[in-house]
């Protein structure tokens, strides 16, 4: 968490001076082969030059500033209709919506949860998961996307 942390004080500003919104990152460390991803959205949406434009940017930035320091790639993605959610205002932002998630630790005697968010109070998402309503801390999730709705 440290890392993500560390990651998103540098590469969010780069993303923002280039007009895009920095939704968020993950980085997977995986032995000797990690991956960054990072997450950019913009009110017209985004499309592959807009992620090679800013890949290039992050790059240079990443060559810098050295803060990984085993060997990784880089994906500059937009969160498409799947969208991770990683910030509370995100999670305010999808009120209503279905959603999954992983904890890092067993609430209840489960991690994985699928349900409407309902909301949001202080520092923990409102889930309804089979009418049981779930208070669940942000600071416990591991990994939490928006479910697509499609229309008929």
């Amino acid at each position: 968490m440290a890392k993500e942390t560390q990651l998103t004080d540098l590469l969010r500003p780069v993303v923002e001076s280039m007009g895009f919104v920095f939704w968020g990152i993950e980085f997977i460390a995986q032995g000797r082969q990690s991956m960054l991803r990072v997450f950019i959205d913009h009110a017209n949406g985004i499309n592959v030059d807009d992620c090679a434009a800013v890949s290039r940017q992050l790059s240079a930035v990443l060559d810098v500033e050295d803060p990984i320091t085993q060997e990784y790639t880089l994906e500059v993605s937009s969160p498409g209709m799947d969208r991770p959610l990683f910030t509370i205002e995100q999670y305010q932002q999808y009120a209503n919506h279905i959603i999954e998630l992983r904890l890092r630790m067993p609430f209840e005697g489960r991690r994985k949860f699928k349900g409407q968010l309902i909301g949001v109070e202080q520092e923990d998402i409102v889930l309804v998961v089979d009418e049981h309503e779930y208070l669940l801390p942000v600071e416990l999730i591991e990994k939490a996307h928006v479910v697509p709705q499609f229309k008929d």
